[in-house]
């Protein structure tokens, strides 16, 4: 494992990283990271078995507070727990509850919505998805024409999502409608908690380039929702988005799981120069590989800089988005090596045949 260089032996920190590295060789959770290190596809089964996992350790919501069930770790130990269990290939978190909608709840939810969610996101019992991107409304999502229409005590839902990440296997779905069109486009638009076995709701899969299903459509016809599942203030819903994508640049889990990735890349590469010393591209792959090493190296010098700066209340927000498009572009780099290295046949095995309709 590639030590912190500012943490040494002496230093607090280390005996809580011993601690880590016990939990992380736990014989139960082998068939789990038997499967994240064999790159398969995670499903509801393998977050909520690794959640259940952490929660029953106290260490379901590392980035909460202790008052909602949170570990109250700062960030420091945020980022070694993200490091230690990448290096021991144990699952990721599933972001959509621990990470987006429960720090959302949290600050801006009432005592009810707090107390009604809160304990199945941390104990994995509830599944979450995000309805956010529409058609026509993805990178600018302002734009989003999903109504809510306020009838007693209910919202009425007329509209479309799209892109929808594991919406077939989720419970909930906390997304952005447009409760006003008056004024600017951001005031008119509110944050909803909406159960997917609603009558009207129709979920349709979309198969990626490798034929995943884990995006998909979701439609809302006539969808009733309690207005007690509204999130903050009604027209105000901008704010709760703008809170969870801030939090969402600094996320001490991207890079370790970046520098891992990395790691299984340089092994590949090794396992293709012994099997075929003279391919001509492996000088070029080489190189690839070294600039993408480097440049993890430097992202994780940039996200323990951030980390120490959010802790002393310094860290501008700019440092944060420029960190989170850095490591976007760096995964897509790390993938095109790999798939560069494997080649062609072996890309083409990963696809599974798909019936035609």
């Amino acid at each position: 494992m590639t030590q912190n260089p500012q943490l040494s032996a002496a230093d607090p920190y280390a005996a809580f990283r011993q601690e880590l590295l016990e939990f992380t060789r736990q014989p139960e959770l082998a068939a789990l990271k038997e499967k994240v290190r064999s790159n398969q596809k995670m499903s509801r089964a393998e977050y909520s078995a690794w959640q259940k996992a952490l929660h029953a350790r106290g260490w379901g919501a590392p980035n909460w507070p202790v008052e909602y069930g949170g570990t109250g770790w700062d960030l420091q130990q945020r980022y070694l727990f993200e490091e230690v269990t990448a290096q021991a290939d144990c699952p990721p978190a599933y972001h959509h509850g621990i990470g987006h909608i429960g720090p959302v709840i949290m600050h801006f939810g009432s005592d009810e919505i707090k107390d009604r969610f809160l304990p199945r996101i941390l104990d994995g019992s509830e599944h979450w998805c995000q309805g956010y991107s529409e058609p026509g409304a993805g990178s600018d999502l302002a734009s989003l024409k999903t109504s809510a229409v306020r009838d007693g005590d209910d919202y009425v839902l007329n509209g479309q999502k799209i892109w929808t990440s594991h919406a077939q296997e989720a419970d909930m779905m906390y997304t952005l409608v447009r409760t006003s069109s008056e004024g600017r486009k951001q005031a008119g638009i509110s944050l909803l908690l909406v159960p997917l076995d609603t009558p009207g709701i129709e979920i349709r899969e979309i198969r990626t380039i490798d034929q995943w299903h884990h995006v998909n459509e979701v439609f809302l016809n006539d969808v009733r929702v309690p207005v007690k599942n509204l999130v903050g203030v009604e027209g105000e819903g901008w704010k709760c988005a703008k809170f969870l994508l801030d939090r969402e640049r600094l996320s001490p889990a991207t890079v370790p799981r970046l520098a891992r990735q990395l790691e299984q890349v340089a092994e590949l590469l090794a396992q293709k120069m012994q099997s075929h010393p003279g391919l001509p591209s492996i000088h070029a792959l080489q190189e690839r590989l070294f600039l993408a090493q480097a440049s993890t190296k430097g992202a994780r010098q940039m996200l323990l800089s951030a980390i120490q700066e959010e802790m002393q209340g310094t860290l501008a927000s700019s440092k944060s988005s420029a960190l989170k498009l850095h490591t976007s572009e760096l995964s897509q780099q790390i993938v095109g090596i790999a798939f560069d290295i494997a080649g062609p046949e072996y890309a083409a095995r990963l696809v599974p045949e798909v019936e035609a309709p």
